[in-house]
Order: C-alpha cells, then structure tokens, then sequence
C-alpha cells in the first residue's frame, strides 16, 4: 500500500512539474516581434522611426516600434 501511496505522489509530483512548462512549450514555433522586424527589413526604434520611415509592427514585446523605410 506505501508503494502504491510513493508512486501516485511521483506521478502528481511529475505532471505538476509538466504542466507549469506547458507554456514555455507552446512558445517554441513562434518568432518573436524582434526577429520578424529585422527580417522585413526593419529596426526596432524605442524612440520615434526616423524621417521617411513608417511605423510596421512593435518589437521587444510592444515595448519598441518596428520601422521600416
């Protein structure tokens, strides 16, 4: 009966650890907003896109503006 008591709490223990790394799973086939940019052929900007450039996504999380010519 102990034996049976030690395996559930393993397993518990196990599939709780699973599940809080679900998450950082499912972010594995995305691109972040940075590498997107830079591969349109843009800059990530905190400050304003320089004169003649246009404001095309964010970057770092919307923290910054993707600006691209």
């Amino acid at each position: 009966m102990r034996v049976l008591y030690l395996l559930l709490l393993t397993l518990g223990l196990l599939t709780s650890q699973l599940a809080a790394g679900f998450n950082m799973l499912t972010g594995l086939g995305q691109r972040s907003d940075h590498y997107m940019c830079v591969k349109k052929g843009g800059t990530c900007n905190f400050s304003p896109c320089p004169l003649f450039n246009r404001i095309e996504g964010t970057c770092y999380n919307g923290k910054a503006k993707c600006c691209i010519r």
